[in-house]
Formats: C-alpha cells, structure tokens, sequence
C-alpha cells in the first residue's frame, strides 16, 4: 500500500503537476493556524494546487474582455464598490506600467468569478497560510524570527502593488509574492471576526482589542496582521493593496 501511495504521488507531481504550469503543489499536512483551532490542536489541511504568483492586470484584462460583465462600468454595484477597478483608464486599458503586476481594487465577487471561469477557485484561508508559512527552505518558520521580521518590514513598505509578480525568489512550495506585494483575497476570508473584546474563550472569535492580544507571541504577529485586515472587510470592497490568486483541488486523471 505504501508503494502505492507513493507511485500516485509521483505521478501527481510528474504528470498532473506538469499541466499546470502556473500552479504549484502544496502537498498538504497538518498544522496550527493562529486562529479558527478548537484548543490549538493542528489541523489537516488536504493537497492543493496554488497559483504561484498573484493574477496580473494582462490577466484581469483577458477575463474581462471575455466577461463584459465584469468590466468597471458594467459591472452590478452589489459585486463591487466605488473604487473597483479605479486606476483603469477604460474598461479595458490598465496602466501599462502595471501589466505584469498583480491586479488589485477587486471585489471578492470578481476574483471568485475569476477563479471559477479558468476551472479554479479562492484558496481558503487555512489552505493560504498553509502555504505562505513556508520560507525557501522550511514548510514552516513561522518560528524563524527573520522570516517574521521581512514579512513585517514590507507590511510598512509603500506601493509594493507596483512590483512585477515573480521577481522574487519562490518558497519552498514554488510559490512566489505571498508576502511583501499585495493582500490577498480568499474564499473564506471573514470565516474568523475581530472584535474589541477578549472574551470568548471557546475561539469561536478573535477577539484582540487594540493590539494583537489573542497571539502568541511576536513571532505570531505577521499573520495576525493579516486576520485582521480580512475581518476589516466585505465582499465588495477594492481596495488598492488587495489582489488574488486561485487554487484548485488534487482531482483524478483518467
């Protein structure tokens, strides 16, 4: 069975891996997220594909063009608010500076569209920090202090919307730009609320008043950041540093 096991793997990697090209695979297993986890006990989190870099505005473009719907001055105010798509020209001109860099000021309601006309969806939030907790060499340094202190240093960094996707160098997965460009959307993102209190002592919220007291230690505070600023927002807000990427599920090949 073992010999099986790993056989099927192999030919995920070899073969299933290989048509997609833009996705990377993230092998699954289990861990701690910060927050969402009954007495801190790990959690299983199943084998997915990721996009390895963020979706562009070319990207945006082409999805748009294909689905007028989604277009700044056609798109249903309900799925997007005053500020989608805000820097666009037209409905189909971006910046041309920006082409290569990640599309930002999209409502949820876009980038889920987005992921399910290409066959994928939003990454959820487990799934994402999953994923992002991997430096180049470790599948977790969330313990790694210097990994910490660079996610935090470009929380503080300006414009990091403007840099061009997959520039900098990958994670252990393959994975590129999960820290230090843009915010990113996820499926489940306000699945976890903030509140000012610290009450509730089952975790079924994350209650962390003006600083993050729900977090462990300072080593924690990068992804506390990150739970907080998805608590901070709704569906069809756009906002300038928020962009996307989709994932997709491990499926059989016939």
């Amino acid at each position: 069975m073992k010999i099986l096991c790993t056989t099927v793997l192999i030919f995920y990697i070899l073969f299933v891996k290989g048509q997609n090209d833009n996705m990377a695979y993230v092998a699954g297993g289990k861990f701690v997220p910060l927050y969402g986890s009954v007495n801190k006990k790990p959690i299983s989190i199943d084998p997915f594909f990721l996009d390895k870099t963020p979706v562009t505005h070319q990207e945006f473009l082409s999805f748009i063009n294909k689905y007028p719907k989604w277009q700044r001055n056609k798109v249903k105010k309900i799925f997007a608010g005053e500020n989608y798509l805000e820097k666009w020209p037209s409905d189909t001109n971006f910046p041309k500076e920006l082409q290569n860099s990640p599309v930002t000021q999209i409502s949820w309601f876009a980038a889920k569209a987005y992921c399910e006309c290409v066959g994928k969806r939003l990454p959820t939030v487990n799934e994402w920090e999953f994923a992002a907790m991997a430096s180049q060499t470790e599948i977790d340094a969330r313990k790694n202090e210097a990994f910490t202190r660079e996610i935090l240093s470009g929380y503080e960094t300006p414009n990091t919307y403007k840099k061009e996707v997959g520039i900098s160098k990958a994670n252990y997965w393959g994975i590129y730009d999960l820290h230090n460009m843009v915010w990113e959307w996820t499926l489940d993102f306000n699945s976890i609320m903030i509140s000012g209190e610290n009450r509730d002592k089952n975790n079924t919220n994350l209650f962390c008043g003006a600083s993050a007291l729900g977090a462990d230690d300072l080593m924690n505070y990068a992804a506390f950041m990150r739970y907080a600023f998805r608590s901070s927002i709704q569906a069809n807000f756009s906002i300038n540093s928020l962009g996307f990427r989709c994932a997709q599920d491990l499926k059989e090949k016939g």
